[in-house]
């Protein structure tokens, strides 16, 4: 794509949904800092999208700081960056280590585990759950509404599925409120209504189960196969962090979104980018634009993968955390744990979006109960 186009290319996104994918790192940002030419509301294309493209229940508008621009944005991302910030880290620590020392007591004597399904999935689910004050049978119906949105599979079913959920989770809420980012969000100044409230929620559980998962799990992947990062790694000379950190530059969990809508044809690196088109970032490319690359990134955190400008992640702290606490609990009951695959059999989820692994198959010397191994 560099050779044949530069800092942009044509692509689709779904049959008949072309786009602009933005692979250039210092193009990238100058998008992401400009929403006056950028704006991410996509209302004015949405009606030229096939109803049942399976692209449009992720892009389509929503009363939220996703989709917003201008005094919109600005009352949604008052109250969403209000939310999280209330949440205790300390407190979230001890939950992630609570939950993976459950999960990882599941496996630990049988030598052989997914570390999708019995580990990073579970844990991303509960994590969140709990930090929304969510219960479980009402998660297990958000989760796969989001799955199926994510993977583009049933995708319009997904997002009733998930509306449906997030609208019960707001009334269990106003009877039964607690010390979470969803009861934060009811109380808050700027008085959400009914479906602003599931619409902000939507962009929790979308921006918290499914990349948090995916973090995890890429995260270990290259620990587990990158012999320079995984020996270093477990001899000391490098932390879980910095294994975060390289993961989140070459193999971040969300490889293409960030998406904007220019309201008039808008030139750019020579190139006219049609209004009312999505423009999507390609996190994956753009923090691996020959341009920008380094041999050593240690300790280097100029990466996308969490946006930046206005629609910044204002929950990377809380999520650095959970990634971090979920891989060293792993590594430090399993020290020993060896990918049952080679990289290159591993198989990777559908969909435009997100970089995830359908499953992660992994072995290790059994270590039981009373902390023997078998």
């Amino acid at each position: 794509m560099r050779a044949e186009y530069g800092s942009m290319a044509p692509v689709e996104l779904a049959p008949d949904v072309p786009a602009t994918l933005v692979i250039g790192y210092h193009t990238a940002l100058r998008i992401l800092h400009d929403p006056e030419h950028f704006p991410a509301d996509p209302r004015h294309w949405q009606h030229s999208v096939p109803a049942d493209s399976a692209v449009l229940p992720l892009l389509e508008w929503r009363p939220n700081a996703l989709r917003s621009t201008g005094a919109e944005h600005a009352r949604y991302r008052l109250a969403n960056t209000a939310a999280i910030n209330g949440i205790d880290l300390s407190e979230l620590r001890g939950t992630v280590t609570e939950l993976a020392t459950a999960l990882i007591g599941r496996f630990r004597g049988a030598g052989k585990a997914d570390l999708v399904r019995e580990f990073a999935q579970p844990l991303a689910f509960g994590v969140v759950n709990g930090m929304l004050g969510c219960p479980a049978d009402i998660g297990e119906r958000i989760a796969r509404g989001m799955v199926a949105i994510f993977e583009g599979d049933h995708a319009a079913e997904g997002n009733q599925l998930l509306t449906a959920a997030l609208m019960d989770l707001v009334e269990h809420k106003r009877t039964a409120p607690g010390e979470d980012v969803t009861t934060r969000l009811l109380t808050h100044q700027v008085a959400l209504d009914d479906l602003e409230l599931v619409h902000q929620l939507v962009v929790l559980y979308g921006a918290g189960i499914e990349p948090l998962q995916n973090l995890i799990l890429n995260a270990l992947l290259l620990i587990l196969t990158d012999d320079r990062f995984g020996g270093d790694l477990l001899g000391g000379s490098l932390s879980t962090r910095d294994a975060l950190d390289e993961v989140l530059f070459t193999d971040p969990p969300m490889a293409n979104f960030c998406v904007t809508y220019p309201r008039q044809p808008v030139l750019i690196d020579e190139v006219w980018l049609p209004a009312h088109q999505p423009v999507v970032i390609s996190m994956a490319a753009a923090n691996n634009d020959p341009a920008i690359r380094a041999d050593d990134r240690t300790g280097n955190r100029s990466h996308l993968a969490w946006s930046a400008g206005p629609h910044a992640c204002p929950a990377r702290s809380a999520a650095y955390l959970v990634a971090q606490e979920a891989v060293d609990q792993l590594l430090d009951v399993l020290p020993d744990l060896e990918p049952a695959l080679p990289a290159d059999q591993l198989a990777w989820r559908p969909g435009p979006f997100h970089r995830a692994l359908a499953t992660l198959p992994v072995k290790f010397p059994p270590v039981f109960a009373d902390g023997t191994g078998g």
